[in-house]
């Protein structure tokens, strides 16, 4: 849920109500990612809400490449974020931030085409190498 376990006692997450719109959705999986929570709806990771400080602070939008000029457009506090790229960031110090957050979260329940992937199948160690005795 929304509380964390902090030795003896339990905090809300500052970003908890925005994740709760979602909650209602039938496939919503709220899940920890490296200190994130990650929202899920259909199997898609669509949003994370971090609170770890610079850069970690505020959501990440996960979205392919594709449509960052689009979402960069409609929400100008959006931008790759520095650590992951390949997602968009709105800090929670930007102006605007609540109205901005609000209306993404909108966006993913409404299954906007633009926010959310697939999470990728892992990797095996070694996978897509030459196998011993494979002809170079």
């Amino acid at each position: 849920m929304a509380a964390r376990d902090t030795g003896g006692t339990r905090r809300i997450h500052p970003h908890a109500w925005l994740w709760e719109p979602l909650e209602a959705e039938p496939s919503f999986l709220l899940r920890p990612m490296f200190g994130t929570r990650a929202a899920y709806l259909d199997g898609r990771i669509l949003l994370c809400f971090t609170d770890r400080g610079e850069p970690w602070n505020g959501v990440l939008v996960c979205t392919e490449r594709e449509h960052h000029g689009s979402l960069m457009a409609e929400f100008p506090a959006l931008a790759p974020h520095p650590v992951l790229p390949k997602w968009l960031h709105l800090p929670d110090t930007a102006d605007g931030f609540d109205r901005a957050a609000e209306r993404l979260v909108l966006l993913a329940r409404q299954r906007d085409p633009r926010i959310g992937v697939l999470p990728g199948a892992r990797r095996r160690k070694g996978a897509g190498a030459p196998g011993p005795g494979a002809d170079p």
